[in-house]
């Protein structure tokens, strides 16, 4: 099945009551059992929901895997996975990480007794020397948030295999449209499903795909006894985000091109991160990996110093100035003091991340007018 028709008709059924083509909000806490164990599938909605079930079913469909799981965040989904470790477990992971991840590890997870490494992920050699006897999981991002560094997923996979620990990708910047880690070996997908799954900046969600039975039915007791889900109205909203995924990923990725060439031609701006460059280091593995290059740029002014970039920030008129990416609409944002101002500065510019990056979630307006707004705005 195409891409275009999967995305339509994933986890898609008509209502069996009435034929109705959406599926329905379930707006229930409970159902009604015929005695004590007979029910229909359904006992208790933290558990079981009719609109979460369709869209768990469309998240399997449109990764290419056998088992969705639906959380209440990106952040949730993360948590869910970690859950899966124990104390003295050791997670080897990429130093460019969304914000909210790197919080997870160091301030939740550290205390539990997980450590984590820290590498340069770009290089898989990297990942393979810092394995240890401890190591149970590798967790990477690609492309990843903000810097647009490319991960080679089935070098990742083969290291991971060798050394028997799970591979977790964070899909969230590339979408199901333009990559399936699942495909090139990956044990779990991860996905804010908050950015282009649902698409419209209306929802919080997350999501995890996996193959393999019997990690899911450990995601799922998760899932269900820790009991971040989602409710049925934001499941419906994110079917619908489904529905239009590979329309919106394909202007998403047009005018992510139009605005990487007009920024990288600009005079006053020193670097461009995006991975669809020629250059980019790891190109040749992004172009064997994706479909596309995507609509999430990053880039650096050649006036390196705070207030330049907060000029930029505060002058455009059609990016808003917000936290998020993925919707229709076009964002700016400032990673040092949203995002990722979660990472101690030292860290952060130890790993590329400058005080002065700006990070732009570019949406599905007209790319001319998008390019006009940012030359108003960088002058």
């Amino acid at each position: 099945m195409k891409l275009a028709t999967k995305f339509i008709h994933a986890g898609a059924e008509p209502d069996p009551s009435t034929g109705a083509i959406m599926t329905p909000i379930y707006q229930t806490s409970t159902y009604v059992q015929e005695a004590p164990g007979k029910n229909k599938g359904y006992e208790y909605a933290r558990s079981q929901n009719p609109t979460r079930k369709a869209l768990e079913d469309a998240f399997a469909v449109i990764e290419n895997g056998k088992f969705g799981l639906a959380f209440s965040s990106g952040v949730a989904a993360t948590d869910a996975v970690l859950k899966l470790l124990s104390v003295g477990d050791e997670v080897v992971t990429g130093n460019d990480l969304y914000g909210g991840t790197y919080r997870l590890f160091t301030k939740l997870y550290e205390n539990f007794g997980i450590s984590f490494k820290y590498v340069d992920a770009s290089d898989a050699n990297n990942i393979k020397k810092a394995i240890s006897s401890k190591t149970k999981m590798i967790w990477i991002e690609t492309p990843t948030n903000p810097l647009l560094s490319i991960i080679d997923i089935e070098a990742v996979v083969n290291i991971a295999k060798e050394n028997k620990v799970i591979v977790v990708v964070d899909n969230t910047f590339a979408s199901p449209y333009l990559q399936n880690p699942l495909d090139m070996g990956a044990d779990i997908v991860m996905h804010s499903v908050t950015k282009y799954i649902a698409g419209h900046s209306d929802v919080i969600q997350g999501c995890l795909v996996m193959n393999d039975a019997t990690l899911r039915e450990k995601l799922y007791f998760i899932q269900k006894s820790s009991g971040a889900v989602p409710g049925p109205m934001d499941c419906f909203l994110a079917l619908r985000g489904i529905k239009t995924l590979h329309l919106r990923m394909q202007r998403h990725c047009e005018n992510g091109e139009k605005i990487a060439n007009y920024l990288r031609k600009h005079p006053k701006i020193a670097k461009v991160y995006w991975c669809g460059f020629e250059d980019h280091p790891n190109y040749a593995i992004a172009t064997k990996q994706m479909r596309g290059f995507g609509g999430m740029i990053s880039f650096v002014l050649k006036d390196e110093s705070i207030e330049a970039a907060n000029k930029v920030l505060s002058s455009t008129k059609l990016f808003s100035l917000a936290e998020s990416l993925g919707g229709v609409e076009s964002l700016i944002n400032h990673p040092a003091t949203m995002t990722h101002a979660s990472i101690p500065r030292e860290e952060r510019i130890k790993n590329g991340l400058s005080d002065s990056l700006i990070r732009l979630s570019v949406g599905v307006e007209d790319a001319d007018d998008l390019i006009e707004d940012l030359k108003q705005a960088i002058g």
